[in-house]
């Protein structure tokens, strides 16, 4: 049997493979513009790098994205970049792992890290001579911090509270607390009219406060965990991740980059550093804190257990994260990370 050729009209065909076409193009389109947040100080300086130098917008190109928009914000706080990412305001959020573990909690896991970006402590310093460890603090003092119970500087303060006065008595120094932008708590601190007696504070601020005779450290994190960890990581929303591969992959390249720039080249990144932060201090000082202070750049997550383990512990967060890599998008679980 001859079977009938049935013919359209060339009209119905054209309509058909336009709306194939449209069908495909929306699948498979990423975003025209990409939202990061970063927060103030020398711990962002690979952001500062990707910014500065246009990374993500090279290497999105290289990826046949076309020419995107790359739009920047800066935030005071961990919990700020949280609100923003689950408001749709950014696409990538940045801060210290209390803030990613916390959010990874609350979505239950959408929400992972793409990478880490520093290996970084955190200096709690005083300008009280009366104050030599967490121990001598009094409701005198006043700690500042960028925010209060939930910013990786106050989950380290309370490890260091649990350490001493026991897993119990963990929020003992909770109450002494303020919710302060690093500038602005470095400026309370200098000032002698200030109540503000302590700052749990980040790199370049508690390096500049210590030249300050007055300013002591009582406590350092890499001593407190026994050993380096991270302290800042970028993350995202699993939406984004996978609607936008090829984005996501391109500034993750675009972080791997600036990394490499950094540790190359680090007079040249604190060049950048000083151009892009206006930053008053020298191009020396600024060499002088990459190369003699314990910083390092790197996208490998390093002791961010011991801060998931303490934070489940305390009831901070509800689910308790396997490993490491449970807190991670999968692009970075080839690392040796912990």
């Amino acid at each position: 049997m001859i079977q009938k050729l049935i013919f359209k009209p060339a009209g119905v065909l054209l309509g058909a493979l336009l709306l194939t076409g449209s069908l495909v193009t929306s699948v498979f389109a990423e975003v025209k513009e990409v939202r990061l947040a970063k927060q103030y100080g020398l711990s962002y300086l690979s952001m500062i790098v990707m910014e500065e130098q246009k990374l993500i917008e090279k290497h999105a190109k290289k990826a046949g994205l076309g020419d995107i928009k790359v739009s920047w914000n800066t935030f005071s706080s961990g919990s700020v970049m949280n609100d923003a990412l689950l408001s749709g305001s950014v696409d990538f959020a940045s801060g210290g792992v209390a803030p990613l573990i916390k959010l990874w909690d609350k979505t239950k896991g959408e929400v992972k890290g793409v990478a880490a970006i520093d290996t970084i402590p955190l200096y709690l310093n005083s300008n009280n001579p009366a104050v030599k460890s967490i121990k001598d603090l009094t409701d005198k003092d006043k700690i500042a911090l960028p925010a209060v119970k939930v910013s990786i500087q106050a989950v380290t303060l309370q490890m260091a509270a649990a350490k001493l006065f026991g897993q119990k008595n963990y929020e003992k120094l909770d109450k002494l607390t303020v919710s302060m932008k690093h500038p602005d708590a470095q400026a309370a601190l200098l000032s002698p009219k200030s109540e503000i007696t302590a700052h749990f504070a980040s790199p370049p601020f508690m390096f500049q406060e210590l030249k300050d005779p007055r300013v002591h450290t009582i406590v350092n994190s890499f001593d407190l965990l026994g050993g380096p960890h991270t302290f800042d990581v970028i993350w995202a929303h699993g939406r984004f991740h996978d609607a936008n591969p090829k984005t996501y992959a391109a500034v993750y390249a675009a972080l791997e980059e600036a990394i490499a720039f950094i540790n190359r080249d680090k007079r040249a990144a604190a060049e950048l550093y000083i151009k892009a932060s206006k930053s008053k201090e020298s191009v020396e000082v600024i060499y002088g804190y990459l190369t003699k202070e314990p910083i390092s750049y790197t996208t490998t997550p390093l002791n961010i257990t011991k801060y998931s383990d303490f934070m489940y512990q305390t009831g901070s967060i509800a689910n308790r994260p396997k490993n490491w890599k449970d807190l991670f998008f999968s692009n970075i679980h080839g690392k040796q990370g912990s």
